[in-house]
């Protein structure tokens, strides 16, 4: 219904000088669609107050909705284009009033956890980049055709949206970071079978992947008032360091149903780990924290295992963040399991001695794309030590890239098995009692002969030759548009 609409955004911010990649366009959209969001949001709640027999007091002050500056509408309902602002008249309204405007209610909102403080946030972060003030008219005329009444519609944005993610997050390896496979999430999801009434966090959220696949996991389960208020306000929460990843994040939990994201704009690491009480901690942690950044020295002050691996200082931070109990689904490097060096080898020794690290899922190369490196799962229970680790070593049965992404077939088994942990050619256990307590090494070491080696037919080959020379023209396109 809407897929053309997002497409055609798309090719008027190409054009414009001020965006330059898939993320400015993922960025600038984000902005644009919030406001006709929150818009969509305001006269719901106008038309259920006028039901009821009561005013609605309207968050943004009449100057600054949406039908006032953006879409103001002729009787007919179209757009009045003697009212409407075009060039440079609306970028400069955008740029002087408009986001100031809307900053400001970051100071002015009652509090972090309210839709005011998430406007001022948001506002406070980013800032227009679309230039010419014709094709902000362009953007914001197609951005006003889409629609957010009814369940349907919102359930199509949200999947372009996260398809504009996707893409993004294939863009360059910066945007990698924001993008886990939902397969992946999902089947991580299924095996901590969140509840309604648990506290569900992910300390380096991303785009909100796991919080929206949570949400969306729990949705069905929610059959009384009270549930989906809880799901709404007090179940999801999520902390994210870069400014672009913390809009998405608030715009795809926002376009999955959750009208003020418990999401803050932080760095989860400055944190000292030693500060964290009962009341902060969670039931239930998902994550894929990013791996390979070196933390600053004074950053890793806050943690008692010293290392400048971003990844290693977020699983200190999770395993204390979990209340006794609580179940975690982490992503990590595989190489986390057989470092050397002191922090790796205490990093496990904390893991195995103050968790349950039941299960270990091993992800085949090509599982991120891009990523150039291989991953595992950990899946543990904090408040017992490790008796016994359950290996799976997922095998596909082909390679793994752009044009074969894992999907949610490629994790039935595992998840079958993991009930049980039940032995296969792909999986098996390995008692604690007999690793090496010097090294604490629990490299993934399939006793059944290992992974084979996935050939791929001629016709793979040239799918993806073909979807590699697909890519090269698209950025040889881009280029010839700048230099033309």
């Amino acid at each position: 219904m809407f897929e053309q609409t997002f497409k055609n955004i798309d090719d008027i911010l190409h054009k414009d000088a001020g965006c330059t990649s898939e993320l400015d366009y993922t960025e600038q959209s984000s902005w644009l669609l919030f406001l006709k969001y929150l818009d969509a949001l305001e006269h719901d709640k106008a038309a259920e107050a006028e039901l009821e027999g009561k005013t609605y007091t309207f968050i943004l002050a009449e100057a600054y909705r949406w039908e006032a500056w953006a879409a103001p509408k002729a009787p007919d309902g179209r757009l009045d284009h003697n009212a409407a602002m075009t060039g440079d008249d609306l970028r400069d309204f955008v740029n002087a009033k408009l986001f100031p405007y809307l900053a400001g209610f970051k100071q002015r909102a009652s509090g972090p956890n309210t839709i005011e403080y998430k406007i001022g946030e948001v506002f406070g972060e980013i800032k227009n980049k679309i230039q010419s003030g014709y094709n902000l008219r362009d953007v914001i005329d197609r951005v006003d055709e889409l629609r957010f009444g009814s369940q349907t519609e919102k359930h199509e944005l949200s999947h372009l949206y996260e398809a504009k993610i996707r893409n993004m997050g294939n863009a360059g390896r910066n945007g990698g970071e924001y993008y886990t496979p939902r397969p992946l999430i999902r089947a991580m999801i299924r095996v901590l079978d969140p509840k309604i009434g648990e506290r569900i966090y992910d300390g380096a959220c991303g785009s909100a992947g796991f919080l929206c696949e949570a949400f969306d996991h729990l949705l069905p389960k929610a059959t009384k008032a009270d549930d989906l208020k809880t799901l709404q306000t007090r179940t999801f929460y999520g902390k994210e360091k870069k400014s672009l990843a913390y809009v998405i994040a608030i715009m795809n939990m926002i376009l999955h149903g959750i009208e003020a994201p418990n999401v803050i704009h932080a760095n989860t690491l400055a944190d000292n780990i030693s500060d964290i009480q009962d009341r902060d901690r969670f039931d239930v942690i998902l994550a894929n924290p990013p791996f390979g950044g070196k933390e600053r020295k004074e950053v890793q002050q806050n943690f008692p295992i010293k290392t400048g691996e971003t990844a290693f200082l977020f699983l200190q931070h999770f395993i204390k963040t979990l209340r006794a109990g609580g179940r975690a689904a982490i992503v990590i490097k595989n190489t986390f399991l057989s470092n050397t060096d002191n922090a790796s080898t205490s990093i496990r020794k904390l893991l195995l001695e103050s968790c349950n690290l039941h299960t270990v899922l091993d992800m085949p190369g090509g599982t991120f794309q891009g990523a150039g490196v291989k991953t595992v799962v950990l899946f543990f229970e904090k408040g017992a030590p490790t008796r016994k680790v359950w290996f799976y070593q997922l095998n596909p049965g082909r390679n793994m890239g752009k044009t074969n992404p894992l999907n949610d077939e490629d994790l039935v088994d595992f998840v079958e098995r993991q009930k049980t942990f039940a032995d296969s050619s792909q999986s098996w256990s390995v008692d604690v009692a007999g690793i090496d307590t010097t090294t604490y090494d629990l490299s993934v070491k399939n006793p059944n002969g290992g992974e084979e080696v996935a050939l791929r037919t001629p016709q793979d080959i040239l799918d993806e030759i073909a979807a590699l020379d697909a890519e090269s023209a698209e950025v040889l396109a881009s280029i010839r548009g700048l230099v033309a």
